[in-house]
């Protein structure tokens, strides 16, 4: 018997998001984030007005680094790459299946790996160079559109996050969860900015990428229970 809060208890949240109705808030926010990731991206297809918020912030945040605050942000860029997300992702993964959360550990797996290949495709598909300065702190070859790092770093920490939710029963823990997420994935979003290798629409376009991927993957993890 597990202690109350523990992870293996079903919490009162979790019988609701084991319920039918998980479904229909899934679809909502997948919804949701596919509609504002089509509002950046046509957007920044179009050179509309958020892609010139896009320069200015960069401009003013090139104009104001500093040699620590520029090591700290490598740091978080550096703990946040594909390598590191697939290792951390591997190791809850371990953990879940010893607990024999099979759904929890598949909804994992497909919300972040699956979630990183649909990044590759659409930086492919939107082929976006990426910003540019005559003394920039990185220089990376790839494309910039939608940021992979904040995509990888939502898709993650927007799993355990759901994870958290669904099986432990503490209200606190919960909330600290959601917090904790958010800060942590508008840490790397802000830390790709600060670097010089995104802009603004960058980062905005891979979290509700990452939030809808995360939210489809439950939709289909759940679609799969139900037919079995």
């Amino acid at each position: 018997m597990s202690k109350p809060g523990g992870i293996d208890e079903l919490s009162p949240p979790a019988k609701w998001f084991r319920s039918g109705r998980r479904r229909y808030v899934a679809g909502i926010v997948a919804l949701v984030a596919a509609l504002v990731f089509t509002l950046i991206a046509v957007d920044v297809v179009n050179k509309g007005a958020l892609t010139l918020v896009d320069a200015d912030i960069n401009e003013w945040l090139h104009a104001r680094n500093s040699p620590g605050t520029t090591t700290f942000f490598l740091l978080i860029s550096q703990l946040h790459k594909n390598l590191s997300i697939a290792i951390a992702t591997m190791t809850v993964c371990a953990y879940l299946w010893s607990k024999r959360l099979r759904s929890e550990m598949l909804t994992f797996v497909i919300a972040v790996f699956g979630g990183m290949l649909l990044n590759v495709a659409l930086k492919l598909a939107f082929a976006r160079a990426r910003p540019h300065f005559e003394d920039p702190i990185l220089t990376l070859r790839t494309f910039s559109f939608p940021s992979g790092h904040t995509m990888a770093a939502t898709v993650f920490y927007g799993s355990l996050c759901v994870l958290v939710v669904s099986r432990v029963s503490n209200c606190s823990l919960r909330v600290a969860a959601i917090l904790m997420a958010v800060l942590l994935i508008s840490l790397v979003g802000f830390s790709r900015m600060y670097l010089g290798v995104h802009y603004l629409s960058d980062v905005m376009a891979g979290i509700s990428e990452g939030v809808g991927w995360v939210a489809l993957s439950v939709l289909l993890v759940g679609g799969i229970q139900n037919s079995s």
